[in-house]
């Protein structure tokens, strides 16, 4: 059996998501439009609100084009501005459909 994480691109963020990382977010996210996805945040340690409307953003794109979109490994920063700013981490994840 294959694992599908093996054939998902990863994106591990950095540590600072603030207005100056935005731009380089979204070219990153850019890069890999079209593929399958797991972003990991296990290193954030500041998250600007610039920056989780890229991550919403490529969500929303990645839905948009049926592509499995994954957040995993939130750091304990990461979940808390999350929580400050009214985002369930669930939202941040999209996964397609499969027919059964």
């Amino acid at each position: 059996m294959v694992n599908s994480e093996t054939m998902d691109n990863v994106l591990e963020l950095p540590p600072v998501l603030d207005l100056v990382a935005a731009s380089a977010l979204l070219e990153a996210f850019l890069r890999r439009r079209g593929e399958r996805l797991v972003v990991d945040g296990g290193a954030v340690q500041r998250l600007g609100a610039q920056c989780l409307q890229v991550l919403m953003a490529a969500r929303a794109a990645w839905a948009a084009d049926e592509q499995n979109f994954r957040f995993k490994n939130g750091s304990e920063d990461f979940l808390a501005t999350l929580e400050l700013l009214g985002v369930p981490p669930a939202t941040l994840t999209y996964a397609k459909e499969t027919a059964s």
